[in-house]
């Protein structure tokens, strides 16, 4: 029996090898790991790329979300609005500033946050919505736009499953006030370890949060803040210039591998997955997620002929152990999509 992984290097990294091992062997070669003109390079052509005035490389997804949170300057106990079916990296981010999460169900349809049900949740400590383009699709409306406008509100996106997305043209990443990305190996443009990025419009913010992930520091052993030690380094930097050359070019393969799915998935009991953007762009398929009400039994039958899938996420976040103080959280459509989603191959 043929084997299908859930996910596949090999048809990328054999392509790109060459030019891979060259750029090793030049980081290698210069002695310079760490903050040099390596990452300089990926940050300028990633702004480029995302069409934003600045690109700051940090040490993973987490901190790319922590560190926005934390330039933005929002205070302690002040409150986040979040999705409640994201990964839980999203509301870390905001915990770990000493924030408040305030959990909003997603759509069924698009397993975004439900953008129509945000501003019953807003209160006088609201400060910031946490946007997560989930699985790949762009979550944005220009409600959020006049909610921000309204109640004076900052946007971060998590842009950790949506590079190269857009909405009306503009990437994700382009369109809040800072975005967290995430290069984990397994993203749409993963690196060959941990690393990530924050993209924003605002140079002051960028000037911080480069600064916070430097040990707050942008001159040696002198510290503005409190900062972390979060740095991209030279080689994650290299690999992923690279990669970065060939991304809408791999985006659209998984579009095609997409619409594949939606003509041949005949099966009644399974839904497929709504796009509900105008533009096909708006979807970069991270992954491709289905629902079931016999998931179970669906992976099993999966699992029985040789092909191999995941579930993005089994459980909401506001349910997980470390969260028990918002278990009270009503999260029906979560719980309900959590119970039945399923990520097969792309």
């Amino acid at each position: 029996m043929n084997k299908v992984p859930f996910l596949n290097f090999e048809p990328l990294h054999s392509e790109i090898k060459v030019e891979m091992l060259k750029a090793f062997e030049e980081v290698y070669d210069s002695y310079w790991y760490v903050l040099g003109n390596k990452v300089k390079q990926f940050e300028e052509e990633y702004a480029s790329f995302n069409h934003t005035k600045a690109c700051v490389g940090v040490s993973n997804g987490l901190d790319a979300l922590h560190l926005s949170l934390k330039a933005l300057g929002i205070g302690k106990g002040d409150e986040v609005i979040v999705p409640s079916n994201t990964y839980i990296a999203t509301v870390l981010a905001i915990t770990d500033n000493h924030l408040t999460p305030v959990f909003v169900d997603p759509s069924e349809e698009s397993f975004n946050i439900d953008i129509d049900k945000i501003e019953e949740a807003i209160t006088p400590k609201t400060k910031a919505i946490a946007v997560v383009h989930l699985y790949g699709q762009a979550c944005w409306s220009e409600k959020l736009n006049e909610l921000k406008e309204k109640y004076n509100l900052k946007i971060v996106e998590d842009n950790a499953q949506a590079i190269g997305a857009k909405w009306h043209g503009i990437r994700t990443g382009n369109l809040g006030d800072a975005a967290g990305f995430s290069f984990y190996p397994g993203k749409n443009l993963g690196a060959l370890g941990d690393s990530g990025a924050v993209t924003t419009n605002d140079d002051k913010l960028a000037d911080i949060v480069e600064a916070l992930g430097s040990y707050g520091s942008h001159i040696r052993y002198v510290h503005e803040y409190a900062g972390l030690n979060s740095r991209m380094d030279e080689l994650q930097a290299a690999f992923l210039d690279i990669k970065l050359q060939r991304i809408d070019e791999r985006n659209e393969i998984r579009r095609q591998n997409a619409q594949k799915y939606f003509e041949g998935i005949k099966n009644p009991l399974i839904k497929l997955p709504k796009l509900v953007n105008e533009t096909a762009d708006g979807h970069v398929f991270h992954l491709f997620v289905v629902r079931c009400e016999r998931r179970d039994e669906l992976r099993q039958f999966l699992a029985d002929n040789g092909i191999e899938s995941l579930i993005h996420y089994p459980t909401p976040v506001p349910k997980q152990k470390c969260y028990k103080q918002y278990a009270d959280a009503l999260c029906p459509v979560a719980d309900k999509v959590q119970s039945e989603i399923l990520s097969i191959p792309m």
